[in-house]
């Protein structure tokens, strides 16, 4: 029964709302730019992809403020079921949007489109409806990410990944555990911002060295970016959410 209690909604922060909407308007432009400019460093707003790990500062900060106190009257499924209900028909709209426009994306940018076959377009489309991160081997657009048909869904993923860590592992954890944990990933976003390779995955990003760009693809570079932006920040927001 106690699965199944209405959990009122906790007074809200006005100032993060405003916040997370200024961040989802410097990621769209973000993304506009780099399109036309190539991912190149003279893009009029070339910093705005840190707007996403400003998303990943909010989501251990929201999660830890609005879940940690409810588990007496809360399974973990009906947490997995309420943050489905919350992101996954945006996910599922964004998606078969990209689908309907995808032949509309033809250019030199996108050099895979012209020799994608409709049928492939659609199984693409299915299986990004999933989130499970897409091989790279099924690529359509030739940018290597997780959805080609919604690229900036690669943060959902990862946001997907964080609310799975926190209901079967950091919710368990003590402040002081977090603590050390926020310390050895803060040591992680050091290494990756001098760009030292101590794992030897990062030769091929010289694009984005000292950066914290990446973690849309399944390589292994791009996910030690990943885990590394998200724990970070998730991390960091949770121990302070949690005290």
């Amino acid at each position: 029964m106690s699965n199944n209690i209405y959990l009122a909604s906790k007074p809200r922060y006005e100032i993060l709302d405003g916040l997370r909407g200024v961040a989802a308007v410097l990621v769209v432009a973000y993304h506009l730019f780099e399109t036309y400019y190539g991912g190149s460093a003279d893009q009029p707003i070339n910093h705005g992809y840190l707007a996403v790990d400003f998303f990943f500062v909010l989501s251990g900060f929201v999660i830890g403020y609005a879940y940690d106190d409810r588990w007496d009257k809360m399974s973990t499924w009906s947490l997995f079921k309420r943050r489905l209900i919350r992101l996954h028909p945006m996910v599922i709209f964004g998606t078969l949007f990209g689908a309907l426009m995808f032949y509309f994306g033809s250019c030199s940018t996108f050099p895979l489109i012209n020799n994608t076959p409709w049928y492939m377009v659609v199984l693409v489309m299915l299986w990004c409806f999933t989130m499970v991160p897409l091989p790279s081997g099924m690529d359509i657009r030739g940018w290597g990410e997780t959805n080609p048909l919604n690229g900036p869904a690669w943060s959902l993923q990862w946001e997907y990944l964080a609310n799975i860590l926190y209901a079967l592992v950091i919710r368990h954890f003590s402040k002081l555990l977090l603590g050390i944990c926020v310390a050895i990933f803060a040591v992680f976003t050091i290494i990756l911002c001098l760009n030292i390779d101590i794992f030897g995955v990062l030769a091929e990003r010289s694009y984005a060295a000292y950066t914290v760009i990446g973690g849309w693809s399944t390589t292994p570079d791009q996910l030690q970016i990943g885990f590394t932006r998200l724990l970070s920040l998730l991390l960091r927001s949770a121990y302070l959410a949690h005290g």
